[in-house]
């Protein structure tokens, strides 16, 4: 897979010039931002928060993506990875869902510069993956689909030829996609189907064929890798439960097939669509949004989970209907956003793996289709 070096970046945009420093990689001393996105249907916008080191946000900002959202009211993308951040932090993907195209961003802390804007290959794009410069953007509409684009420097999209790769059927609810840690492989969720979707990555960048992994549990929604290459998958769980929500953990073998870890680990919550592992890969989070509460489990070595004691361990205020969340790069804080009470839930990671609420931050719309958080 071709890699590109960005360390120096030299983009013109109309008559100025872009300081190549623009969107050097933050260094470990450098604050972080957090950023949602609004989904707005007349004019999608991502907003922007800078991060202290004691894990308050402050200075919201607005930055337009240049498409339109889907619109909606609660989770309407009913996706993972709307908003994503490139593996060094230099960039930040948006889909336009109302538009079928995906923006980027360069990114300097908190600040956004949008640099290009492309069709995403299909319809109703929800989710964007990254990989060495290798993108892959999961369209949930007709036939859905998963495209390929190569990225370069300066921030702009080109579509790889022959890199469609088409889910197993019209409708399936394509909800989240990811690149194993070693780029390997691209994982999909059929939120509809109850499918998890393995591909092997080939050296020119396209996708060999799709290896269909039915999913054991219900509710199958995201999926995410820990850094030692386990993928985890959060279950909505029978329909109807109270409080059924659960996580799996899975190795990826080199046929494509998925080898169950730990099968169907309750949450204790309900509605658990999103998850995010710490950075150094020894826990993961899921966020039960009909609970508005947050799990916690340990990874193991061997990839297997164990629940944190007491499962729940964090809480925001009743209604507050956390959808995604997001952890910071230093591993210290955990970000939820809350769709019911219009902010972001902020939490310290203590020691423990327990999670002390900070308070909300944030005065975002109430119920107003906002979906996607990314956060360094």
């Amino acid at each position: 897979m071709h890699r590109v070096t960005r360390g120096l970046l030299m983009l013109a945009i109309g008559a100025g010039a872009v300081s190549p420093t623009l969107f050097a990689a933050p260094s470990e001393h450098t604050p972080g931002a957090v950023f949602v996105m609004t989904n707005a249907a007349d004019k999608n916008q991502v907003v922007a928060f800078d991060r202290a080191t004691d894990g308050t946000l402050s200075h919201e900002q607005s930055y337009d993506t240049g498409g339109r959202g889907s619109g909606g009211v609660n989770d309407p993308l009913e996706s993972q990875g709307s908003l994503t951040l490139s593996q060094d932090h230099v960039f930040l993907f948006a889909v336009n869902a109302g538009s079928g195209n995906v923006s980027v961003f360069g990114v300097k802390g908190s600040d956004l510069t949008l640099l290009d804007k492309t069709p995403s290959g299909g319809s109703e794009p929800v989710a964007v993956a990254e990989h060495n410069n290798l993108v892959y953007v999961l369209n949930s509409g007709g036939a859905g689909s998963a495209v390929g684009f190569s990225l370069d420097s300066r921030g702009h999209l080109t579509q790889i030829d022959n890199s469609t790769a088409f889910l197993t059927a019209n409708v399936t609810g394509g909800a989240s996609i990811v690149f194993s840690p070693n780029g390997q492989f691209l994982l999909v969720t059929e939120r509809l189907s109850n499918n998890i979707d393995v591909f092997t990555v080939r050296n020119n960048g396209t996708l060999a064929p799709v290896v269909v992994n039915p999913s054991p549990a219900p509710g199958a929604f995201s999926v995410t890798f820990a850094p030692d290459g386990k993928a985890i998958v959060s279950e909505t769980g029978p329909a109807n439960a109270t409080n059924g929500s659960a996580v799996s953990s899975y190795s990826v073998l080199p046929n494509g097939m998925l080898s169950a870890v730990s099968q169907s680990v309750p949450t204790l919550g309900s509605a658990n669509c999103w998850n995010a592992v710490t950075p150094d890969g020894s826990k993961v989070y899921v966020s039960n949004a009909g609970s508005s509460t947050i799990s916690g489990f340990a990874i193991s070595q061997n990839g297997a989970l164990t629940p944190l004691p007491g499962t729940v361990v964090g809480t925001n205020p009743d209604g507050a209907t956390n959808l995604d969340i997001a952890i910071s790069d230093d591993g210290r804080y955990l970000y939820s956003l809350n769709s019911g009470s219009g902010n972001i839930g902020v939490f310290a990671i203590e020691q423990d793996g327990t999670l002390t609420s900070l308070g909300q931050t944030g005065e975002l719309p109430v119920f107003a289709g906002f979906n996607g958080i990314a956060a360094f």
